[in-house]
């Protein structure tokens, strides 16, 4: 019972079926199911296949936003259930943003949404934030992580000024950077300071674990 609702979990999100995915994750755990494990056996193996699709040009954008769409919407019934379970430890606290001047937001959306599944608390402070937003935030939630997402070549260049006001603000020593879009490259990100890069949203998800040093 318990893996067929699992893959009928998957299935609405590689379907893109948001209303079928919430009303879903109700049944779940009405049915008593453990609400992390319909995240990591349903959802996450289900926005999995999703990157594959889009990964292999068989899906396109639209149906890679609406399956984070139908997975946020899953993922919004189950956290309450995930959080009230003093057994799930919390394994960081990420801080995610579009830099200023930028206001895209499903790369940074995806990452988000795997990061919760995968047990990070996440704190989306929205597109086109500048360098002091994102302080603002870091020291209001304490946060262990900051992602800082740029989609344009003018833009990435707002990736080392927050890298610069983390310096100036004292707290660079306190918080790993991560920085991501289409744009940014490895080398890029290792010229600006930061501790890491993603190009996608699951390598996003393996560096935050390897940045707070924890088992994937």
């Amino acid at each position: 019972m318990s893996d067929e609702m699992y893959a009928k979990l998957a299935q609405a999100v590689i379907d893109g079926e948001p209303e079928d995915a919430e009303q879903l994750a109700k049944e779940a755990l009405e049915q008593g199911l453990d609400a992390l494990t319909c995240v990591n056996e349903g959802l996450t193996k289900g926005i999995q296949k999703v990157g594959e699709l889009f990964a292999n040009g068989e899906y396109f954008l639209p149906e890679l936003i609406i399956g984070a769409e139908a997975m946020k919407k899953a993922l919004a019934v189950l956290e309450p259930a995930m959080l009230g379970d003093q057994s799930r430890e919390v394994v960081g606290r990420v801080v995610l943003g579009t830099v200023e001047g930028d206001m895209h937001e499903i790369g940074k959306t995806l990452v988000g949404t795997m990061l919760v599944a995968n047990g990070f608390q996440v704190f989306d402070i929205g597109v086109d934030k500048s360098a002091g937003e994102f302080i603002a935030a870091i020291q209001e939630n304490n946060a262990d992580i900051v992602g800082a997402s740029a989609l344009l070549t003018t833009t990435m260049l707002q990736q080392k000024k927050l890298i610069e006001a983390l310096k100036e603000s004292n707290l660079r020593d306190k918080v790993k950077v991560m920085v991501g879009g289409a744009p940014v490259t490895e080398t890029f990100a290792t010229e600006i300071g930061a501790d890491g890069y993603a190009e996608d949203a699951i390598s996003a998800v393996d560096l935050a674990f390897r940045l707070v040093d924890a088992p994937a």
